[in-house]
C-alpha cells in the first residue's frame, strides 16, 4: 500500500521533532507488513532520537496512533486517537541501537489500545503485571502515562495530536498514584526523575521521604482520583434466609492483592464523598457515601452506602491476607478475602498473596 500522495499526519510528527532535536537523524523502526494485511505490529513505525541532557536517553515517538496520512475517521478535533506515545529511556554512553524490549513495549501499547478500545490520557496509570522488560531484575512493574513535557499538543490536517509520555513506575509506586493522582506523584518525583526519564536499575521512589509526605498531603488535600478499580478476583452472594435457621447475610468477596490498596483508596474517596466502583468479570460493586448505610442490589450492580464508621470497620479489617469478617454497620455484609496468585506469562504460579 502506497502513502506517498498524502503523509501529513507522519510530516506533523517529524517537524514536532525537528523543533527538538533539529537535524539529529533518529534511529527508526518501520513496519514491514502493515497491521490491515495482517502484520503483527500495529503501529507504522517508532523513532529513537540520542539525548544528552538532563542525562544521557532514548527518546522515543511513535507513529501510528494518530491518522498519518488521508484523513479517515469522523472526529475532525483529533487525529486518529488523537495521540501518539514517547518514552524517555536511560541510554549508556557506548550504546548505539535503542533496546529492542522498549521497541515491543511500545507495539504492545499499541495491540492494546488497537484490541481494546481503551485510550490513553495524562493522568492514566497500567500495571504491567510483571516486569516492563521482561526477564529483567528490574523493579519497575507498571506505567504512568503523562503529557511529554517537551512536546506539546499539535494541530495536523488531521486534527490534534498529544504526546503522551510512558514512564516506568514500581508496584508501591503505583499504589501511591492510585491512592491519590498520576500528576501529583510524578510531580513529587520529579527531581529525581528530571524529564520522566525511566531508568530500569533505579531503586523505588515509595521509599523518599519527600515523596511519601507529598502523597500523604495530596491524598489529604485532593483525595483519590481513582474511581474505577478492575478486580479480577471480586464476586457478590446476595442474602438468604433460611426457613427455621439463622440468615444468611450477603458476601463480598475480594481478592488479597486487592485488599490494603482498596482501604486506601476508599477512605480517600469516601472522605471527599467521592463514589468508588469496582468493576468485576460478573458484577460491579459501588461504594459511595452516606448518612445511613445501606445494601442496595440490582440486576448490574451492588450499591454500598457507606459512612465513616463503616469505612473504618472495612479498612480496618482489609489485609492481604485470607479472612472472613462481617461490618456490623452493613447489616452483617460478610467480607471474604481468598488468595490472590500472581501468574507468568506461561500460566505458572509464581506467587500466591494471601
Amino acid at each position: 500500500m502506497s502513502h506517498e500522495e498524502n503523509t501529513s499526519g507522519w510530516d506533523a510528527i517529524d517537524q514536532a521533532m525537528q523543533q527538538l532535536y533539529g537535524e539529529q537523524e533518529p534511529k527508526h523502526y518501520g513496519t514491514a507488513i502493515p497491521y490491515m494485511l495482517g502484520g503483527p505490529d500495529p503501529l507504522d513505525g517508532i523513532s529513537a532520537y540520542a539525548v544528552d541532557t538532563p542525562m544521557p536517553h532514548w527518546h522515543f515517538v511513535t507513529y501510528g496512533f494518530s491518522e498519518l496520512y488521508d484523513k479517515e475517521a469522523e472526529d475532525t478535533s483529533r487525529s486518529g486517537y488523537g495521540f501518539e506515545l514517547t518514552f524517555r529511556l536511560t541510554r549508556t554512553e557506548d550504546e548505539t541501537e535503542p533496546p529492542a524490549w522498549a521497541l515491543n513495549l511500545l507495539q504492545n501499547m499499541g495491540r492494546y489500545v488497537f484490541n481494546s478500545g481503551n485510550l490513553f490520557q495524562p493522568g492514566d496509570y497500567l500495571d504491567a503485571n510483571g516486569p516492563i522488560c521482561l526477564n529483567s531484575d528490574t523493579l519497575l512493574t507498571a506505567l504512568a502515562f503523562v503529557a511529554d513535557p517537551d512536546l506539546p499538543e499539535r494541530m495536523t490536517p488531521n486534527g490534534a495530536v498529544q504526546f503522551i509520555q510512558m514512564v516506568g513506575i514500581t508496584c508501591r509506586e503505583l499504589e501511591m498514584i492510585q491512592s491519590w493522582n498520576t500528576r501529583g506523584f510524578l510531580a513529587a518525583c520529579e527531581s529525581y526523575m528530571p524529564k520522566y526519564v525511566t531508568d530500569l536499575m533505579r531503586n523505588s521512589y515509595a521509599d523518599i521521604p519527600s515523596v511519601i509526605q507529598a502523597t500523604e498531603r495530596g491524598i489529604e488535600v485532593d483525595g483519590s482520583s481513582t474511581a474505577f478499580l478492575f478486580i479480577q478476583q471480586l464476586s457478590w452472594e446476595p442474602a438468604r434466609k433460611k426457613l427455621l435457621q439463622k440468615n444468611v447475610p450477603a458476601k463480598l468477596v475480594l481478592g488479597a492483592q486487592q485488599a490494603t490498596l482498596l482501604s486506601s483508596i476508599l477512605r480517600s474517596r469516601i472522605a471527599k464523598k467521592a463514589t468508588l466502583s469496582l468493576i468485576g468479570p460478573e458484577v460491579n460493586i459501588v461504594f459511595e457515601a452516606g448518612d445511613q448505610p445501606s445494601v442496595v442490589e440490582t440486576e448490574r450492580e451492588v450499591r454500598l452506602t457507606v459512612n465513616q464508621q463503616a469505612v473504618d470497620e472495612l479498612a480496618g479489617q482489609l489485609r492481604p491476607q485470607a479472612s472472613s469478617f462481617e461490618l456490623p454497620s452493613l447489616d452483617k455484609l460478610q467480607i471474604e478475602i481468598v488468595p490472590t496468585q500472581i501468574k507468568d506469562q506461561e500460566g505458572n504460579v509464581i506467587k500466591t498473596i494471601g
